[in-house]
């Protein structure tokens, strides 16, 4: 029968876990390397306590992200339709492509919130037209936008 020693991580560590982690380990990792490297430390009952409370902290953050995103695509989806303008070639093909950043930019400009424009996709754009646009502002929550791209 192997006997197991409970550690919470300080840092973390590959293939194990994240800092704050109650884990599992044989006795020999654990006063061979994790306790040396200062990776762990014993799981007494006080910092199990802290533990608790950080993650307790981080379910409050997150709630209060999911919250202000939640809001965030309100405000997303009462503006309805950006306008982007875009120089004009033949067949109404459009010079460049509209790129998340220029979807971004308009909706700085319309609304006054800033969005991270890696949470943005869009489909290629390459000629005039309107198209939809979906916006990742939190794990589970996403806002769909048109885009009208129209010759400037």
């Amino acid at each position: 029968m192997v006997k197991r020693v409970q550690l919470v991580l300080t840092k973390d560590v590959s293939k194990l876990g994240r800092s704050g982690d109650l884990v599992d380990v044989a006795p020999g990792y654990a006063r061979n390397y994790l306790i040396p490297q200062s990776l762990a430390t014993h799981a007494t009952p006080g910092i199990l306590k802290q533990v608790e409370r950080r993650r307790e902290q981080e379910r409050q953050r997150q709630l209060e992200l999911r919250q202000q995103a939640l809001e965030q695509k309100e405000a997303l989806e009462k503006v309805g339709s950006l306008k982007i303008a875009k120089q004009v070639g033949e067949n109404e093909a459009i010079f460049g492509t509209v790129t998340s950043q220029d979807v971004a930019d308009a909706i700085q400009a319309a609304t006054s919130q800033e969005v991270d424009r890696r949470g943005i996709t869009i489909p290629d754009i390459g000629k005039l037209g309107t198209y939809k646009a979906e916006i990742k502002l939190f794990s589970d929550v996403t806002a769909q936008i048109d885009i009208e791209v129209v010759a400037s």
